[in-house]
C-alpha cells in the first residue's frame, strides 16, 4: 500500500532537501554562540566535519530529519553557515564519506538539541500510530496524513523515520480507520438496513437507472417537476429511515469522506468492496437525507421566486405601457387647460375648439381604455395569480413533505401554513373566516379585503394562499422560519449556546472582555462609562440640551471658549465626538 501511495519522484522529494525560503533561512540557519561552540570545540574536527555538523544542526529543527546527502543542502544555507564559521562553502563536498560519520554526528546533534530517535515498538512510535489512526478517521489523504505525522514528530522532537517507513504507517492507519469505522457502525447494519442499502445499487426499471445515480443526480433547474422529483427522493430516503440513522459516533470529516466516496464510485466499484461497502452507503444515505431536504426547500424557494420575478416583469411592462398612455393624457391636458383657463373663450365654444384642436380620432384613442387607479403593489400579486395553477403543482407536496417551524413573531404565519396544509389534505377550497391575515404585507392586504367584501371565496383563497407561500419563502430567507433536520435552513438558535452551555463559559468570557457577569453590574458600569465620556461635570439630561454646530466658528470648533454665547444660549462646555461636535447649554439667556 505504501508503494502505491507515492510515486518514485515523490519519495525522492521526501528524502531530500526542499527549496528554502528567506524566512526559513534566517530562522533555522542562524547559529548562536552556543551553537558555534558546539560545532567547533577546538580540536579534532576539520572544516568539512564542522560545516557538515552545522548543516545537520540547522536542518533537524527545519525538516525534522537530515537527508543522507548532507552536501546537497541549499547553497544559500551552506554559505550562511560557512560565513558564520569562517569556512569555505566548498568544504562541505568532502563531508560524510562514511555513513557512520554522518550517523554519529546526527546522534550528537540530537542530544544537543534535545531530540530523540524512535525505534520500532517504542512508546514514541505507538503514540504516532494512535495519532495517525485518529487523524485517518478524519482525513483519508495520504499526503495530508504524512505531513500531519511529520509535524507531530517535530512537535515531540522525534527524528522522522524514513519516508517508506512513515508511508507504511500512514497506509496502516488508513486501513485501521476503515476497520474501526466498520466496527463503530456495525450495530446499525441490521439485515433490513443491509437490504435497503443494497437497493441503492440495484437498477430500477421505472427510473431507468440505479438508485445510486438517481440520488446523486441533482436538479438542473427549479421547476415544478424538479421539486416533485426531489420530494420523491426525500420520501424514498425517509421510507428507509435514513434521516433517523445516527452516525454521530464517527467524526464529521469521516462521514463526509465516506459519503463522497459513495457519490463518486460506480456500482461495480462499490460491489467489489464486499462488506466494506455498507459503511460507505450508510454515510451516503444519511447525508443524502439531509442534502435532499435542503434541496427540496431550496427548489421551493427558487421556483416560487421565479414566478414572482415573472409577475414583476409583467407588471413592469404594464407600467411602461401605462406610462406611455399617461404621457398621451398629459399632452391632452396641456392642450385642454389653456382653453379652459382663457376667460375670453365662451363656454359654449370650449367643446368645439378642443375637438378641433385635438381631433375626434385622438380623443377616442385616448378614451378607449379605462384609466383605473393602481393597487399599492402596482398589480404584482394579481399578475402572480396567473401562476397559481403552476404553483399548485408542487406547493402542496412541499408543505406536506417539509416540517416548517417558526421563530418569534411568526405565530400567525405558521398558523396559516397549518391551515393551508389541512386544506390541501382535505381538499377544502374555502379559507376559514378565522384564518389569520396579519402576516399579509400591507401592499397585498387590499386584494384580500376586496375579495372578502365581494364574497369571492375563490379569489380570496388564491390571494391568501399566495401570501402564505410568499411569507413562508421570505421567512426561510430571513431565518424567522426554519426546518428541523436541515443543515442550510436550521434553527438560528442552534448556533448559540444553550443556558447550560453558556453558564460554565460566562465567567471566562466576561473576564476576557472586561464586563461584569451580572446584568445589574453591567448596567451600572455602562452608566459610569457614559458619565465619564460626557465630561468632568457629567451630563445632566434634565437641564442640559445639546446644540449641533452646523458651521465653522472663526477659530474652529475646538477653540470656542467656555462661557461664550451661542445662538442666544450660554455655552458651558464642549463635547467632542468623531462625527460632530456639540455645545451644551444649561439655561436660556
Amino acid at each position: 500500500m505504501s508503494e502505491k501511495m507515492f510515486s518514485r519522484e515523490q519519495y525522492e522529494q521526501l528524502r531530500s532537501f526542499p527549496e528554502i525560503s528567506r524566512d526559513e533561512l534566517f530562522r533555522y540557519f542562524t547559529l548562536t554562540p552556543a551553537d558555534a561552540g558546539f560545532v567547533d570545540p577546538g580540536a579534532g574536527r576539520g572544516p568539512a566535519d564542522r560545516l557538515g555538523i552545522a548543516v545537520q544542526l540547522a536542518t533537524l529543527p527545519w525538516l525534522g530529519f537530515v537527508p543522507d546527502e548532507v552536501a546537497s543542502a541549499p547553497a544559500a544555507a551552506v554559505a550562511r553557515l560557512a560565513e558564520r564559521l569562517g569556512l569555505e562553502p566548498g568544504a562541505l563536498r568532502g563531508y560524510g564519506k562514511r555513513a557512520q560519520t554522518r550517523s554519529d554526528h546526527l546522534a550528537k546533534v540530537a542530544r544537543y538539541l534535545g531530540w530523540k530517535t524512535a525505534a520500532d515498538g517504542s512508546r514514541e512510535m505507538k503514540d504516532l500510530e494512535q495519532f495517525l489512526l485518529d487523524r485517518a478517521m478524519e482525513h483519508d489523504s495520504p499526503t495530508l496524513l504524512f505531513n500531519l505525522a511529520r509535524e507531530y514528530l517535530m512537535s515531540a522532537k522525534v527524528i522522522r523515520p524514513g519516508a517508506v517507513t512513515l508511508a507504511k504507517m500512514v497506509g496502516t492507519a488508513r486501513a485501521g480507520a476503515g476497520e474501526l469505522t466498520s466496527q463503530q457502525v456495525g450495530h446499525l447494519l441490521t439485515l433490513q438496513v443491509r437490504q435497503d442499502l443494497d437497493l441503492v445499487l440495484m437498477f430500477d426499471v421505472g427510473l431507468g437507472m440505479t438508485r445510486l445515480a438517481w440520488l446523486t443526480t441533482g436538479a438542473a433547474e427549479a421547476t415544478a417537476s424538479a421539486v416533485k422529483t426531489s420530494i420523491e427522493k426525500l420520501a424514498w430516503l425517509r421510507n428507509m429511515d435514513a434521516h433517523r440513522l445516527d452516525l454521530s459516533m464517527l467524526p464529521n470529516e469521516r462521514r463526509r469522506f465516506l459519503a463522497t466516496v459513495g457519490r463518486r464510485s460506480t456500482v461495480q466499484a462499490l460491489e467489489r468492496r464486499g462488506e466494506r461497502r455498507y459503511p460507505i452507503l450508510l454515510a451516503l444515505v444519511t447525508q443524502s437525507a439531509v442534502h435532499q431536504l435542503d434541496e427540496v426547500v431550496a427548489l421551493f424557494d427558487q421556483a416560487v421566486s421565479a414566478r414572482e420575478s415573472r409577475a414583476k416583469s409583467k407588471t413592469d411592462e404594464a407600467l411602461v405601457e401605462r406610462a406611455k398612455k399617461g404621457e398621451d393624457r398629459q399632452l391632452l391636458v396641456d392642450v385642454i387647460l389653456p382653453v379652459l383657463a382663457d376667460p375670453s373663450v365662451p363656454d359654449e365654444q370650449v367643446g368645439g375648439i378642443l375637438r378641433g384642436k385635438i381631433g375626434m380620432s385622438r380623443l377616442r384613442e385616448v378614451m378607449a381604455g379605462p384609466w383605473k387607479p393602481l393597487p399599492k403593489d402596482h398589480g404584482r400579486l394579481s399578475a402572480m395569480d396567473a401562476s397559481y395553477a403552476y404553483l399548485r403543482q408542487f406547493t402542496p407536496n412541499a408543505l406536506a413533505a417539509v416540517d416548517f417551524k417558526g421563530g418569534p413573531g411568526t405565530t400567525d404565519l405558521m398558523a396559516a401554513v397549518a391551515i393551508l396544509k389541512r386544506l390541501n389534505e382535505t381538499g377544502g377550497r374555502r379559507v376559514p373566516s378565522d384564518a389569520p391575515g396579519s402576516f399579509v404585507p400591507t401592499r397585498y392586504a387590499e386584494y384580500l379585503a376586496k375579495a372578502r367584501k365581494s364574497g369571492d371565496d375563490t379569489a380570496y383563497r388564491h390571494y391568501w394562499e399566495l401570501c402564505v407561500i410568499l411569507g413562508l419563502r421570505d421567512g426561510l430567507r430571513s431565518g424567522d422560519v426554519y426546518v428541523p433536520g436541515s443543515r442550510r435552513y436550521a434553527d438560528p438558535a442552534t448556533y448559540l449556546y444553550t443556558p447550560a452551555q453558556w453558564k460554565p463559559r460566562q465567567i471566562g468570557y466576561c473576564r476576557l472582555v472586561g464586563k461584569p457577569a451580572r446584568a445589574a453590574d453591567a448596567l451600572e458600569q455602562g452608566k459610569e462609562e457614559l458619565r465619564i465620556a460626557a465630561g468632568p461635570k457629567g451630563l445632566d439630561t434634565t437641564t442640559e440640551r445639546p446644540v449641533a454646530i452646523t458651521g465653522w466658528g472663526p477659530l474652529g470648533y475646538r477653540h470656542w471658549p467656555f462661557g461664550c454665547w451661542f445662538a442666544g444660549r450660554s455655552v458651558d462646555r464642549v463635547v467632542s465626538a468623531p462625527a460632530a461636535q456639540r455645545f451644551y447649554y444649561s439655561a436660556p439667556r
